[in-house]
């Protein structure tokens, strides 16, 4: 069983079976498994520092990492194939493991979808998620992390209430070919939240005199290279 705690009283939990206990690949924390392209990219580049533009890579970019950093990973419990064939309309499966990887959905729940004509599939996740009362969990694609041969589609579950597995519907992105999708490889990126907090109201309105002049003093903090969104914006507690 893995636990983390967060800042408040929120707890997020994910519980495998007895028998699968480290046999099938772990979450992990997003922030522990940033891809390789992103660690092996320098903070600056040279080969674009002009008068007009400071070089700067996403890897200083307070917004982009954070995303990539928030929540966990679930990650594909054991190795799996994928075999892309005639334009992508054909998608099977093969892997060696004793439970369920991968299964099809019926084309018809996704009909007129800007992903056909890939048929959409599910990848089968065998940990179960459980948060506090009010609170779900946002499961997206790993965010700032292409690469892969597919995309699972994005759902908000009630992890509070709902506390089977939960598994993934997918489409094949590749071209036509064989890929080996190792076990481990993350799967989508799970952020909790408070449900109250997502149906707050707005408050929708023009910007008053002062509201703009903030507006601008961070905006030329931001760009005279003080880091100002590193030092006052990302308050952790």
């Amino acid at each position: 069983m893995f636990h983390w705690r967060s800042p408040g009283a929120h707890n997020l939990t994910f519980l495998c079976r007895p028998e699968d206990e480290g046999v099938i690949a772990p979450p992990i924390t997003a922030k522990s498994h940033l891809p390789d392209w992103f660690r092996k990219l320098p903070p600056v580049s040279r080969d674009h520092v002009s008068t007009t533009n400071n070089g700067l890579t996403v890897k200083r970019c307070m917004p982009f990492l954070d995303a990539m950093m928030s929540g966990w990973l679930l990650t594909l419990a054991a190795t799996v194939r994928l075999d892309i064939r005639e334009g992508g309309t054909i998608v099977d499966a093969g892997w060696e493991f004793d439970r369920i990887m991968v299964s099809n959905h019926g084309a018809h729940q996704v009909a007129g979808n800007p992903r056909e004509p890939s048929p959409p599939c599910k990848f089968h996740n065998y940990w179960a998620v459980r948060t506090a009362p009010g609170w779900s969990c946002l499961f997206v694609p790993p965010l700032n992390r292409p690469g892969q041969p597919f995309e699972c589609a994005a759902g908000v579950v009630d992890t509070d209430n709902y506390v089977a597995e939960i598994h993934f519907p997918f489409f094949a992105t590749a071209a036509d070919g064989l890929y080996t999708i190792e076990k481990g490889t993350p799967l989508v990126q799970v952020i909790p939240f408070r449900r109250e907090d997502v149906f707050a109201e707005a408050e929708i309105r023009a910007e008053t005199l002062g509201e703009a002049a903030e507006k601008e003093k961070v905006h030329r903090q931001t760009i005279a290279g003080e880091g100002w969104y590193r030092k006052f914006a990302r308050v952790r507690t």
